[in-house]
């Protein structure tokens, strides 16, 4: 099901950039719905799209050899889903699965990324954004890879 958003309400990952910006962005999304154990994208695929989750959860996995997908994150209400539309080649580093319905705002890259390049603070404005989430991407990944194949105490302190 695809409709134009609205006016929607400044959550997660909107509440980071200015209202201008946000309107920029949001108006180029459409509202999707995923039902539950939908795959979303697999690692290597072209990353044409990205969403903000509304509701529901999707996990990212990583192919592991000899143990196949390990959930590495789960993204829920108001964070970002896909950052790898941004930074060349345009494929994705993780896979995705949703784990129960949901309802996410979709956004087509190749729109974004020429909103980027027409106005410069916005474009600055995301990059920062995406940039903090794949920060955060990696070391949850480091994390969960740690707990499955470093040594005894080699994961986070509780």
């Amino acid at each position: 099901m695809t409709s134009q958003p609205g006016a929607p309400p400044a959550t997660g990952i909107l509440t980071a950039l200015p209202t201008e910006q946000r309107e920029r962005l949001m108006a180029l999304a459409h509202e999707v719905t995923h039902p539950g154990s939908a795959r979303l994208f697999e690692e290597g695929q072209q990353a044409d799209r990205f969403w903000i989750i509304r509701t529901g959860s999707v996990a990212l996995d990583v192919q592991v050899p000899g143990r196949g997908r390990v959930v590495v994150e789960t993204v829920s209400a108001g964070q970002l889903l896909g950052w790898s539309w941004l930074c060349p080649p345009h494929e994705w580093h993780l896979g995705a699965e949703t784990r129960d319905a949901v309802t996410a705002w979709e956004f087509d890259a190749a729109s974004v990324r020429e909103l980027c390049a027409a106005f410069p603070s916005f474009g600055l404005a995301l990059v920062t954004l995406v940039a903090e989430t794949i920060g955060h991407r990696l070391r949850a990944t480091r994390t969960r890879l740690l707990d499955l194949y470093g040594p005894q105490g080699s994961g986070p302190t509780p």
